[in-house]
C-alpha cells in the first residue's frame, strides 16, 4: 500500500512539475528571430563546429559588435569600449549578479570566482596582498621548475625514447598545473603527473563538475536545471556527485593545513586564508576557487598554445634564439632572466589572444543602462563580453588578426601590452586577474623548457578546432603530440 501510494504521489509530483514548466515557459520571452531559433534549434551547428565561432560570425556581422540572444535574456559584445565601460567606467552596476552565483554556486560556492560586494572585496584584498609580494613570484618561479625538471622532463623523455612516442599534451598539462596549483597555493603534492600518469578520480570529477555547471548556464530556462536538482535526476545528479569528491578533497586539503597549523612560515595561500576563518565550508570554497584558477586556465592556455607552435617553427625557432642570447648558452635560473625574454612574452600573449582560455565572462546589469555603443541594457540582463571573438577582430587587430604573429605585441624588439580592454584574456580593471604573473611565469617556463628540449609534431594534421563545454576552453579528444629529442 506504502509503494502504492510513493508512485501515485510520484507521478502526481511529476505532473506538477510539467505544468509548472510548461507555465513558466509561456512566461519567458519567446522569440522567433533568426538568432534565437538558431540557438533553441542548435542549426548553427550546421555551419560552425563550435557555439564561440557561430557567436564571432554574429559579432562580426553586428554593425555595433554587440549581439542580443532573447531567450537566454543575454547581450553579447565584443566593443573594447562596452568592456571598459562594464569592467570600470560603471563597475558597481555590473557584478557577478545572483543568477550567475546560482548557477554555479554548487560548484564554486562563496569563492572569489562567485561572489560580490565585502565577500569578492576581502577575498581579492587577502589574495593580493600575497601575491603581490615578490618572495611569492619567487615561490612561484621554483615550484614550477621543480615541477618540470623532476616531473615533465622525464615523462617527456621517457615517452620520446619509446616506438609509441603519442602523448595527450591536454591530459599532461592538466596534470602538471594541478600539481603546481596544489603545492603552491595548498602545500600538497597530488603527484598527478608521476610517469606513470595515475589515473585520478578527482580530476575527473573536476571536470565532469566544471562541465556540468557551465552547462547550467546555457539553457533557455533555467527552471529545469533547477527541478532536475531538486528531484535529483540526470545531469543533476552526476554534478552533485562530482562535486561531492571534489569537496572530499578539499576537506582533506584543509585537515592537513591545520593539522600542521597555520604559522607564518607556511609559503601557500591556504594558510594565509586560515589565518583569518576557521570555517571549513568558506575554506573549502578557497580551494575550489584556486584550484580552478590555476589548473584549468593554465592547462587551456599550454594547451592552445602548443597547438599553435607545433604549426609555426620559425616562431620556435626564434624563441630558442633569444634564450641563448640571454642566458649565453646556460639554463635560464631566476626570475628576472625569464622577464626579459619578450619574443617569448609576446608568443605567450598572442597565444591567448587566439586561443583564451576562458572564451566568454559575464555580468548582471543592477539597473537599466546605455552601453557606450547605444546599446540598451535593461536591469537584470545577462552582459557578456568575448574574449574569443574579440581575438579575431579585424577592427581591433588589422587585417591579419587570424595570424598567429608574436610581432604585434613588440616595440622595437621590446614587449608592448595592448589596452586590457581590448585584450581582457586576464579581464580588466577592478576585476584583474591576481594570478596573472604566477600564470605567466608557469606558461614561459614550460615553454622554455620543452621547446629547448625537444621539437614537437603534432600527430594528425592540425585542422578545425572542435571544444568541449566547460568553463574553460577544453579541446574535444585531447591534443596528440609527438616529441622527439633534440641536438644540445
Amino acid at each position: 500500500m506504502e509503494i502504492q501510494n510513493s508512485s501515485i504521489l510520484m507521478v502526481f509530483l511529476l505532473f506538477f512539475i510539467l505544468c509548472c514548466i510548461l507555465i513558466y515557459c509561456k512566461t519567458k520571452v519567446q522569440c522567433n528571430c533568426k538568432i534565437c531559433h538558431a540557438y533553441i534549434t542548435s542549426s548553427w551547428s550546421n555551419e560552425f563546429d563550435n557555439l564561440c565561432d557561430w557567436y564571432t560570425h554574429l559579432l562580426k556581422s553586428s554593425p555595433t559588435k554587440t549581439i542580443h540572444i532573447h531567450v537566454l535574456h543575454n547581450t553579447i559584445t565584443s566593443d573594447h569600449q562596452n568592456v571598459e565601460y562594464m569592467l570600470k567606467t560603471r563597475f558597481e552596476n555590473y557584478p557577478k549578479g545572483k543568477p550567475f552565483s546560482a548557477i554555479l554556486g554548487d560548484f564554486l560556492g562563496r569563492g572569489i570566482f562567485n561572489v560580490d560586494g565585502d565577500s569578492w572585496k576581502f577575498q581579492r584584498k587577502m589574495a593580493c596582498l600575497e601575491l603581490g609580494k615578490m618572495s611569492m613570484r619567487s615561490h612561484a618561479f621554483e615550484v614550477v621548475n621543480h615541477e618540470i625538471d623532476h616531473r615533465l622532463i622525464p615523462l617527456v623523455l621517457s615517452v620520446s625514447r619509446k616506438d609509441h612516442k603519442v602523448l595527450d599534451l591536454q591530459d599532461v598539462f592538466k596534470r602538471f598545473s594541478f600539481d603546481v596549483i596544489c603545492k603552491f597555493s595548498f602545500g600538497y603534492d597530488p603527484k598527478c603527473l608521476d610517469e606513470s600518469l595515475p589515473m585520478s578520480d578527482l580530476t575527473n570529477a573536476f571536470d565532469l563538475a566544471s562541465q556540468l555547471s557551465a552547462q547550467r548556464a546555457m539553457k533557455p530556462y533555467q527552471l529545469v536545471w533547477k527541478i532536475k536538482r531538486m528531484l535529483n535526476i540526470g545531469s543533476e545528479k552526476r554534478l552533485k556527485e562530482s562535486i561531492k569528491m571534489v569537496n572530499m578533497f578539499a576537506h582533506e586539503v584543509i585537515r592537513q593545513r591545520i593539522k600542521l597549523g597555520s604559522c607564518s612560515n607556511h609559503e601557500d595561500l591556504l594558510s594565509r586564508f586560515m589565518a583569518t576563518t576557521k570555517d571549513p565550508n568558506y575554506l573549502r570554497d578557497i580551494v575550489i576557487s584556486f584550484l580552478l584558477a590555476g589548473r584549468d586556465t593554465v592547462a587551456s592556455a599550454l594547451t592552445g598554445l602548443f597547438w599553435l607552435l607545433a604549426q609555426h617553427p620559425k616562431i620556435v625557432a626564434t624563441i630558442r634564439e633569444e634564450a641563448l642570447r640571454m642566458a649565453k648558452h646556460e639554463a635560464l635560473t631566476s626570475f628576472p632572466q625569464l622577464h626579459e625574454l619578450n619574443y617569448l612574452q609576446a608568443t605567450v600573449y598572442e597565444g591567448m589572444r587566439l586561443l583564451p582560455p576562458i572564451q566568454f565572462n559575464s555580468k548582471f546589469s543592477q539597473i537599466d543602462d546605455i552601453l557606450p555603443d547605444g546599446t540598451s541594457v535593461k536591469k537584470g540582463t545577462r552582459v557578456t563580453y568575448h574574449p574569443y571573438a574579440m581575438g579575431r577582430m579585424e577592427s581591433i587587430w588589422g587585417s591579419d588578426y587570424l595570424d598567429f604573429k608574436p610581432e604585434r605585441w613588440l616595440k622595437d624588439g621590446v614587449f608592448y601590452q595592448e589596452t586590457p580592454f581590448k585584450y581582457p584574456v586576464f579581464q580588466a580593471g577592478h576585476r584583474m586577474c591576481l594570478g596573472k604573473e604566477m600564470a605567466l611565469v608557469e606558461l614561459k617556463c614550460v615553454v622554455l623548457s620543452l621547446l629547448q628540449r625537444f621539437d614537437i609534431e603534432l600527430e594528425t594534421p592540425a585542422g578545425t578546432l572542435k571544444f568541449s563545454p566547460g568553463l574553460t576552453a577544453t579541446f574535444a579528444g585531447g591534443l596528440a603530440v609527438r616529441f622527439s629529442e633534440r641536438d644540445m
